[in-house]
């Protein structure tokens, strides 16, 4: 028995729906560069989904089902109520989609169309949920989604209540097609073990969320937003990063277990930070990021992942860092559900062994001889 630590290596399945070959991430084949700079969410949502781009006819409709289905049922709205002002938003979204099962009569259907249909709801119904929580924790009431918008624009709509500005949208819609799927993360084999027990789409989802809201996955470009904002200036990044790395504190934002030769993604993110900054005409955080970039390449040689220019992206788009994570959630609802459709096809339990290291040759000691 050979044991891979992390199941690094290990070639758990085969799968359609996305690849990282040589450094270079494609869905269903298609270069992420491409998808990043021609196509908008809902198209990637429907490749994901079928294989294939859609014709304008299906992209209509899928944009119409998407928007139709985005409100949330009035019992979920008040339990977000109800969650204590100061729980995680990642465990307030956990439980929010977990109780969005209990007001779907066929949440237990496991038949294709069943489970098309509900893809459909909770990638609709979760922006929603984000936006309902950041305004309920704010003091104020939940915006209702429009349904004549995509899936962006209502996302900004929703969340901070006025008409969204045209860069804002583009830049989100950009952001969601980067993080939309990513071959077999953690979060994404979680989603499939679960499926792979014939449980319901909704269980899936839930086990997906909980695995993101770990800072070594989803988590860590909330972390870099602290670190930008703890380091506060340019000029303090070279003294406080150096301090950093010589006690061995990782800087979230760097490396990749898949990628040797930087995160494809990246390099779009670090682009519309730098758009956002000039626009907005605060240029501190993109340029805290860059130089970031530029100390730990040089001293460690490892290239930022598609978390590190997020965080400065999402800030200058007005969106509070504990919401990031969430944001994740949103675009890898697509891949997620994508996974969970392909596993149902074709599936079968997902077990593996562990090699066990403890004692040996033990005995049991009745109680009163212990």
């Amino acid at each position: 028995m050979t044991v891979a630590k992390g199941l690094e290596g290990v070639v758990a399945l085969t799968s359609k729906i996305s690849s990282i070959i040589d450094g270079v991430l494609t869905y269903r084949g298609i270069d992420i560069d491409e998808l990043a700079d021609h196509a908008n969410f809902e198209e990637v949502t429907f490749l994901l989904w079928n294989g294939r781009l859609p014709s304008r006819s299906e992209l209509d409709e899928l944009k119409k089902q998407l928007g139709a289905h985005a409100a949330l049922p009035e019992s979920v709205l008040s339990l977000l109520k109800s969650y204590p002002k100061d729980i995680h938003p990642m465990a307030a979204l956990r439980t929010a989609v977990s109780a969005l099962a209990l007001y779907d009569p066929e949440a237990d259907d496991n038949s294709l169309e069943g489970n098309r249909r509900k893809a459909i709801h909770l990638t609709a119904q979760l922006p929603t949920v984000v936006a309902a929580l950041y305004r309920i924790r704010k003091g104020l009431e939940p915006v209702a989604p429009r349904p004549e918008y995509g899936v962006a624009q209502n996302f900004v709509y929703m969340l901070h209540g006025k008409e969204p500005d045209e860069v804002a949208v583009k830049a989100l819609d950009k952001a969601l097609i980067l993080h939309a799927d990513h071959e077999l993360n953690a979060s994404t084999f979680a989603a499939r073990v679960t499926t792979a027990t014939l449980s319901d789409m909704y269980s899936a989802v839930t086990t997906a969320i909980g695995t993101l809201k770990g800072p070594l996955h989803g988590g860590a470009n909330e972390q870099v937003m602290k670190m930008l904002e703890e380091i506060g200036s340019v000029d303090r990044v070279d003294e406080v990063i150096r301090r950093k790395l010589d006690n061995k504190e990782k800087i979230m934002g760097f490396g990749h277990r898949v990628y040797k030769e930087g995160d494809p993604r990246a390099k779009h993110l670090r682009e519309m930070s730098r758009q956002l900054a000039e626009q907005t005409g605060d240029r501190k955080w993109f340029e805290i990021s860059a130089k970031i970039h530029e100390v730990v390449e040089s001293m460690k040689g490892l290239k930022p992942n598609v978390d590190f220019y997020s965080a400065s992206t999402y800030h200058y788009l007005g969106i509070p860092r504990e919401l990031f994570t969430p944001i994740f959630a949103m675009s890898r609802m697509t891949g997620w559900t994508a996974h969970i459709l392909e596993q149902y096809a074709d599936n079968r339990l997902i077990r593996p062994r562990a090699e066990y290291v403890g004692p040996v040759n033990q005995s049991y000691v009745p109680i009163e001889n212990r």
